[in-house]
């Protein structure tokens, strides 16, 4: 088959298993699972996958499902991967009446765009033509949630990195694959969209506890430490170093009060705070990580509480992979060519597809049909065939554009892309942001 041969093919092949992937994604919707705890939503992927007649492993980095369909002759290793986890939104109509959880960022239009890819490659049968692999990756835990459940996971030995990709790498589960791509929602598009994006916010994860001194509140508050206080004060440092942030290091600094007291008529003696620092590049990353640190502990010295600052590697920036984006965009428009094509630019929040960008070529593509901010209840799908067929179709399609003529596209750009870390580099620079 000519290469044009082979993507009518994969877009066909698609076409005809379109009303079952749409079924298993709103399924999918239907019991919405958080980070590493995704065992209902990976039951389902792998039901799928075998369904094709593939042979996915399982439990990989607790849940994770991934697949591989071989080619003809010996060459890279293209991924699709997509986000096993909700996120926590418990006022959404889907939500878990119990977790709060709910998928309003996406990741089950995400894990329809894979088994899309995944459909249209495996049924068509083009890869007897191609040189090298396709995975197809269900990962879980990308969004950075319950820190203290990932924490014990940690403590158990379960993990060792608290995200779903960065888990993985260390593994080794991408030890095997030479280049990723993966789509997320863009919200509030409702229009039949793809925007390119380039870059992307990391961040570092920290917890914070205040330890006082407990007291009755009405009759001895001065026998008391008020470690409350101490916490109020240290956000109210974070906020007045807001004005000294550069605006080309994007910095975003976003704490929670996750426990502010035990009773009201007690002085509280515990307070806990979780919080993100986040920017563009990790080196803005480690200076503004510090002086946050400083107004933090600034708060528990000024009432005199003790201040227990734990910081935890979180994500790093995204940078996406120029080569495979102009493939991507142009398979779109073969696909959908009524689909307008806009610049994301640079991405203020995070994602661990950056941790993937740091060790192999990659791109993270936003898609339109949805409408709605991401995380609130008002995130919906307007149109299926735009926010999760379509892009797809595109990822099959690159696939053979990388995998075609002996692999010479995948492997032109493996060697113009050097990855800006080794393995090792990046689970070093990782174990480097563990500090108490």
């Amino acid at each position: 088959m000519t290469k044009e041969e082979m993507k009518q093919a994969v877009c066909d092949a698609i076409d005809a298993s379109a009303s079952e992937i749409e079924r298993v994604a709103l399924d999918i919707e239907s019991e919405p699972e958080l980070g590493f705890k995704e065992t209902k939503t990976a039951g389902k992927i792998e039901s799928f996958m075998k369904g094709l007649g593939l042979a996915p492993e399982t439990g990989l980095a607790i849940t994770g499902v991934k697949t591989r369909v071989k080619g003809a002759s010996a060459g890279p290793t293209v991924a699709v991967l997509s986000e096993l986890d909700a996120v926590g939104t418990p006022d959404s109509p889907k939500a878990d009446p119990l977790t709060g959880a709910a998928h309003t960022c996406g990741h089950f239009l995400q894990m329809a765009s894979m088994m899309a890819a995944a459909a249209g490659i495996e049924k068509s049968g083009v890869m007897k033509e191609l040189s090298g692999d396709a995975v197809f990756f269900a990962v879980p835990a990308e969004e950075y949630v319950e820190i203290d459940y990932r924490k014990r996971l940690m403590n158990e030995g379960k993990i060792h990195f608290l995200s779903g990709k960065g888990e993985l790498i260390y593994e080794g589960a991408f030890d095997d694959i030479d280049m990723a791509m993966m789509m997320h929602s863009q919200g509030c598009s409702p229009e039949k969209a793809i925007f390119i994006g380039q870059s992307s916010n990391g961040f570092v994860g920290k917890t914070i506890q205040y330890i006082g001194k407990t007291a009755h509140a009405a009759n001895a508050p001065c026998d008391g430490i008020n470690a409350l206080n101490a916490a109020c004060l240290g956000l109210m440092g974070i906020n007045a170093l807001r004005e000294t942030f550069r605006e080309q290091d994007i910095v975003r600094v976003h704490p929670i009060i996750t426990k502010g007291g035990d009773l009201v008529n007690s002085v509280p003696a515990d307070v806990r705070i979780e919080t993100y620092v986040r920017a563009k590049t990790m080196e803005a990353i480690e200076k503004v990580q510090h002086r946050v640190d400083a107004a933090l502990k600034a708060g528990g010295d000024a009432i005199g509480a003790k201040v227990v600052i734990e910081t935890l590697p979180g994500q790093l920036p995204l940078h996406c992979c120029a080569e495979m984006n102009d493939l991507f965009v142009n398979n779109v428009k073969i696909e959908a060519p009524d689909t307008a094509v806009k610049d994301a630019g640079h991405f203020n929040a995070s994602t661990d597809m950056g941790d993937v960008s740091h060790i192999m070529p990659a791109i993270h593509p936003f898609i339109g049909g949805v409408d709605g901010n991401l995380h609130t209840k008002e995130f919906s799908v307007v149109d299926f065939e735009a926010a999760a067929i379509s892009p797809g179709k595109s990822f099959a399609m690159t696939i053979i554009d990388l995998l075609y003529d002996g692999a010479a596209r995948a492997n032109e750009i493996k060697a113009k892309n050097k990855p800006l870390m080794t393995k090792q580099e990046y689970i070093d620079k990782l174990d480097s942001y563990f500090a108490k």
